[in-house]
């Protein structure tokens, strides 16, 4: 499989939320603005990308038996950079995403695409898995957040849209609003891609 096709697969066909379901919690619990499903994508992104770096460049030198804590640490180091640069230079988003932060260490998809694929695969290879299922995971909780806050708010990235007189659905900003908004959003996402198909 060429770099291009490796990048697209995480995209779309093989996209994390919408296709794979990964990363669910952070998908439900923090989507509730675009602003706040984008800076959660960006981190997962960062992460995912050195992890795997690191990963696929250790690949040769980390034994079999202890392969899952290496990249636990390797994956804990990322994040724990990304939470203290969001501390220190975004303070409002740090505070808006919370406990998710350093939760991102326990995200199934960034260990699933170490463990499948970087310890697998070139670093360059690796590189462009983590980019392509990492933007593929950031514009589908961007997406997210957007409807949830369209519908819950009046706004996207906290700008108004429907003006004063609109009266929001506030059940979208709230816990069940997040299973609406996934499961109709998964819905389309595979009509869609079963029509594609079909006309392929």
């Amino acid at each position: 499989m060429s770099i291009i096709k490796t990048f697209k697969n995480g995209l779309l066909k093989e996209n994390p939320i919408f296709i794979q379901l990964l990363g669910m919690c952070p998908t439900l619990a923090v989507t509730t603005t675009a602003t706040d499903g984008l800076a959660m994508g960006l981190a997962t992104t960062t992460v995912l990308v050195s992890a795997n770096l690191v990963v696929s460049l250790l690949r040769k030198l980390i034994p079999s038996k202890i392969r899952i804590p290496s990249y636990i640490v390797i994956i804990a180091t990322f994040v724990t950079l990304i939470d203290m640069f969001m501390h220190a230079y975004a303070i409002d988003l740090y505070r808006s995403l919370g406990l998710f932060i350093p939760l991102i260490v326990v995200n199934c998809l960034i260990l699933g695409r170490a463990e499948s694929f970087a310890s697998k695969n070139t670093p360059v290879r690796a590189i462009s898995d983590g980019l392509g299922m990492g933007i593929g995971f950031a514009w589908a909780l961007t997406l997210l957040g957007s409807v949830r806050e369209l519908l819950g708010a009046g706004s996207i990235f906290g700008i108004s849209v429907f003006g004063e007189a609109f009266k929001p659905a506030i059940i979208m900003i709230l816990p069940p609003g997040a299973f609406l908004a996934l499961g109709i959003l998964v819905g389309i996402y595979n009509w869609l891609s079963k029509k594609r198909a079909a006309n392929a």
